[in-house]
């Protein structure tokens, strides 16, 4: 997957919380990527093996549309890992708020 600044900030803003469920909408807000860029990365996420997804269940979600999560797996905590610690010493990246240690 190519290294873009969408890419950094959706997986900052994934390791923020590494063991949480993801939801699209937090991530555009958190990561700051349009949804529209965002879609298309946690699909590429998916199918490399880097996140698995599901939905919410019927008791949590009232009247409303279900939402669909995004969990990081083990793989996907090792390659983002090793691209945020890439892009920590890249310098197209240093302008990017890193919450991370």
């Amino acid at each position: 997957m190519r290294t873009t600044h969408a890419l950094v900030q959706v997986a900052i803003a994934i390791m923020a919380s590494p063991d949480a469920k993801h939801w699209g909408y937090d991530l555009s807000k958190e990561s700051g990527v349009r949804s529209g860029v965002l879609y298309p990365i946690l699909r590429r996420m998916l199918e490399e093996g880097w996140l698995v997804d599901g939905w919410e269940s019927a008791e949590d979600i009232g009247k409303r549309p279900p939402r669909r999560y995004y969990t990081l797996t083990e793989k996907g905590q090792q390659e983002i890992g090793a691209i945020l610690h890439a892009a920590k010493h890249d310098a197209r990246f240093r302008g990017l708020s890193w919450r991370l240690a």
